[in-house]
Order: C-alpha cells, then sequence, then structure tokens
C-alpha cells in the first residue's frame, strides 16, 4: 500500500494518484500509523504545522527502519527529506535539492495560508519558494532583470507570510516605477512558477515507480526507541483506542 500526505500544494492529487492512497496534510502519529496499517511507500508533500504537531523526524526513521519507503518533496515533504535523507529518506524535486544543498535554510519559504479542503485548499498566500522560481523564470524572459528580482526577492522576504502575496510585494516594492508594475503584474499572471506544484507531481512520479513492497533494510543505525517515543505511541494507540469506541 502506497500513501501520499498531501493537500494545498497539489489539490488534484486523488485525481493523479492513480492506486495510491491519498490523506490530507501529515501531522505527528499519521506515518507512524501508515506504518502499523502495513504501508509500503510513504510520500509526505504537506504537514500541519502552526496548530498541530509536524510530523516528527523520529516517525520516519521508525518507518525506514521497517522498510518502508519514504519520499518527501515541495514543502513539508522536502524539509523532513533534507533533514533524513542521509537516514534514507528519499528527496524529490528543486525544493528538496535547495534544502539539502544549504542555498535554503529557512523553514518558512514554504509557508502557505489556504483555505479548507472543502474549498480546494483555495491558496490565500504566496510561499517564497514559488516567488523565487517565478522571479527566476521573469529574468530568464527579461521582463526585470537580475537587479530587480533581488530586490524583488528582499522585499518577499522581509514579508510575513501569511500576508505575503504578488500584490503586497509589488505595493512595497518602492523601487519601481509606479507604470512598470502593471506590466510586471501581467508578466506574474503569464509566467507564475508554481515550484512546489511542480515537485508534488514529480514527486508522484517517483512513487508511481517504487515497488509495492517493504524490502529488507540494509541500514548502518539502529532505530532507539526513547521515552520520549513510547509515550507517543501509547497516546496515539490511546486515541486509537477510544475513537474506535465512538
Amino acid at each position: 500500500m502506497k500513501i501520499l500526505y498531501v493537500g494545498p500544494t497539489l489539490p488534484d492529487a486523488h485525481q493523479r494518484a492513480g492506486d495510491i492512497v491519498v490523506h490530507g496534510p501529515a501531522i505527528q502519529g499519521d506515518v507512524f500509523q501508515a506504518v502499523e496499517e502495513g504501508a509500503t511507500v510513504i510520500g509526505i508533500v504537506d504537514g500541519g504545522f502552526e496548530y498541530t504537531a509536524p510530523v516528527w523526524h523520529k516517525e520516519i526513521l521508525y518507518a525506514l527502519s521497517a522498510g518502508v519507503t519514504v519520499v518527501g518533496a515541495a514543502s513539508m515533504g522536502a524539509l523532513r527529506a533534507a533533514e533524513c535523507h542521509l537516514f534514507g529518506m528519499i528527496g524529490v524535486g528543486r525544493i528538496f535539492q535547495e534544502y539539502a544543498g544549504g542555498s535554503r535554510v529557512d523553514d518558512a519559504d514554504v509557508a502557505q495560508v489556504h483555505g479548507p479542503a472543502e474549498l480546494g485548499w483555495l491558496p490565500l498566500s504566496e510561499p517564497l519558494v514559488n516567488v523565487s522560481a517565478t522571479l527566476d523564470a521573469l529574468v530568464d524572459r527579461q521582463f526585470v532583470s537580475s537587479n530587480e528580482a533581488g530586490r524583488l526577492s528582499a522585499v518577499a522576504r522581509s514579508i510575513f507570510f501569511k500576508d505575503r502575496t504578488w500584490r503586497s510585494i509589488l505595493e512595497l516594492a518602492e523601487f519601481i516605477d509606479e507604470d512598470r508594475k502593471s506590466p510586471i503584474a501581467t508578466a506574474l499572471r503569464s509566467f507564475a512558477v508554481n515550484q512546489k506544484r511542480a515537485d508534488a507531481i514529480e514527486l508522484l512520479a517517483v512513487m508511481s515507480r517504487l515497488a509495492d513492497i517493504r524490502p529488507l533494510p540494509k541500514l548502518e543505525w539502529q532505530f532507539q526507541r526513547t521515552t520520549l517515543w513510547n509515550e507517543m505511541v501509547k497516546q496515539h494507540s490511546t486515541a486509537r483506542g477510544a475513537g474506535n469506541l465512538s
């Protein structure tokens, strides 16, 4: 069984996933639960982080120690893959490469405000990783200069992630003449790059090629069942039991 955790990054994941089981953004305990339910491949794209405990590195290590293939990209998945790839997690896409290579270090660069699943995960802000990819595209097409792109990127980074939109970026870009802002806005609508979505689609392609099996893991490390781990397992098992009774 292959399981993918995704939400606003790829709202149409169900239509693209084939036989991959699609769940919403991962939170702490989800990967552990997937392992216990027999998952062979786990893909992580989106994850809760502000109002819920995020997916834990320890449960990813647990999955890897059980022979589960764990793949990450685009958002929370890219962060966890960059942090856990030395232990065997597979990272996919440009955003993962930027974090793994050290050219990007701030977790907030992938953060995005969005509506609920019932509204199709409607995006309400622009993640910095998409801003960077879009500015690169505009430079390539000579709509903005490299200097302007660098200054626009600095403006974007100065804006709190919940408030960051192309409108707010251009409004604060006082170094750009007002008569140029309208053409740039038009170019943004035509050539905006959704790098998170592109990386998520690439992850789906990787997952579809992976064998639906748990091979015997060949690891140079051993999973350690710490006190915190045992407490998480206990709490998760208690919550499951309560759910089964309701």
